[in-house]
């Protein structure tokens, strides 16, 4: 069966790390989390106690990134490692919400990512959800999703997503994050967040993570089907 790049767009909060996740063991396919990614550099300069809105400072401190996965086949688990250590859970503090879309909006950033990703996604076969995945990494790519969602859901997924790491943090800071990270993905000069003109919308708002997939499957087997 012939093999596709599917790109998973949209804003967070949406479940689109979690739709393509699952899509993926679904269809045998490996998924990397793009925005895991920028999270890790992200963690990386707080660690390092670097000012991640000091330009200058954060492409000095890409030589010392190393940025790979470590997947599961039989589990479809794939960690992130920064500098050969697992770094999944960190990635998902508060502080680094707060602090990568400044880094995220770096064009040396960007360009240091989007080469790894296209390196990932040479052999296809592979899931990838981010901001710019059908419009910038695989503007190729044979089935691109835009997901988006109510900011009241959104946020209600994010919330549950923290308090499953043992962070206290309250609905209104959530959603002031979320609006945020909107504003600053949609106007960043760099790659900014935008639905692909092919892309097929997906709103989540009142969607179940497995009717988001079985959603996105079906339209996946059919764009393969397509191909021959």
């Amino acid at each position: 069966m012939k093999k596709i790049i599917i790109a998973i767009d949209g804003h967070a909060g949406c479940g689109k790390s979690t739709t393509a996740k699952l899509l993926a063991k679904k269809l045998n396919y490996i998924f990397i989390d793009s925005g895991a990614m920028y999270r890790a550099i992200t963690l990386y300069l707080l660690q390092q106690n670097i000012d991640t809105e000091d330009t200058k400072e954060v492409i000095n401190t890409l030589a010392d990134v190393d940025i790979s996965f470590s997947f599961d086949s039989e589990t479809g688990n794939n960690d992130i490692l920064l500098n050969k250590k697992s770094v999944s859970h960190e990635i998902r503090s508060m502080s680094v919400n707060q602090n990568v879309s400044a880094v995220s909006s770096i064009k040396e950033v960007r360009h240091f990512l989007v080469a790894k990703q296209k390196d990932i996604g040479a052999k296809k076969g592979i899931v990838m959800d981010g901001r710019d995945i059908g419009t910038v990494v695989f503007p190729d790519a044979e089935l691109k999703i835009f997901m988006t969602a109510s900011i009241e859901a959104r946020a209600e997924r994010r919330l549950a997503e923290i308090k499953n790491q043992d962070i206290e943090v309250n609905k209104e800071e959530v959603i002031k994050n979320l609006r945020e990270r909107d504003h600053k993905d949609s106007t960043r000069r760099e790659s900014p967040l935008r639905k692909a003109e092919d892309a097929i919308i997906f709103d989540t708002s009142s969607l179940t993570i497995d009717e988001q997939v079985d959603k996105a499957y079906l339209l996946a087997l059919n764009v393969i089907d397509s191909l021959g």
